[in-house]
């Protein structure tokens, strides 16, 4: 079996990837994240993806690579990770009552060969309370989320409706990565 490297430092995305595959590492990208104004909205987290793949593809040229990032996209304006609890605060009440979009770009790299592509996904939440905003926001799992919540965990109350991919919104589009490393491989 070919040596799989998952280049992102995510525990959701590692719990996932354990529907593709049994064993692989995991080898965080320490790469900048940060993207120009110039690209378009929905193809930064695929653009990002590609930066965290080619980086470790270049240490490990015969392994296959995977590389990953998810936006939350609200209208025009990217929700990134939020710095504190008000910037959280803040993001969370932008999505109150909304439909945004939750865009997670991939990248796979082996032996020079690459591959990239994007899952999207819409979710609707319904209008949040005062109280439950509090509550979540005391929990901490908004930390180092984009948008500034969890849907695998105390943000799936906020979910009214989603359209598409429920594993997209977690981190990692599991049946669509399936298909892409399937057909990027040969493997049938």
């Amino acid at each position: 079996m070919k040596n799989i490297i998952l280049a992102s430092a995510s525990p959701r995305r590692r719990e996932l990837l354990k529907n593709i595959f049994d064993g692989f590492e995991v080898i965080p990208a320490d790469v900048d994240e940060s993207i120009s104004d110039e690209v378009d909205i929905d193809l930064r987290a695929q653009k990002i993806a590609e930066r965290k793949a080619r980086f470790i593809a270049e240490k490990f040229p015969d392994s296959l690579v995977i590389g990953c990032d998810t936006a939350v996209i609200l209208g025009d304006k990217m929700l990134g990770k939020p710095s504190d609890r008000q910037d959280a605060e803040k993001m969370l009440r932008s999505l109150s009552g909304k439909i945004h979009k939750v865009i997670t770009g991939c990248c796979l790299c082996e032996r020079g060969k690459e591959q990239s592509f994007s899952a999207v996904t819409e979710v609707e939440f319904y209008e949040l309370g005062e109280n439950e905003l509090k509550k979540y926001l005391d929990t901490n799992d908004w930390a180092d989320k984009a948008g500034a919540y969890g849907i695998q965990n105390g943000a799936c109350v906020f979910v009214k409706k989603i359209n598409g991919c429920y594993n997209n919104v977690v981190g990692l589009p599991v049946a669509m990565l399936n298909r892409e490393i399937i057909k990027f491989s040969g493997d049938k």
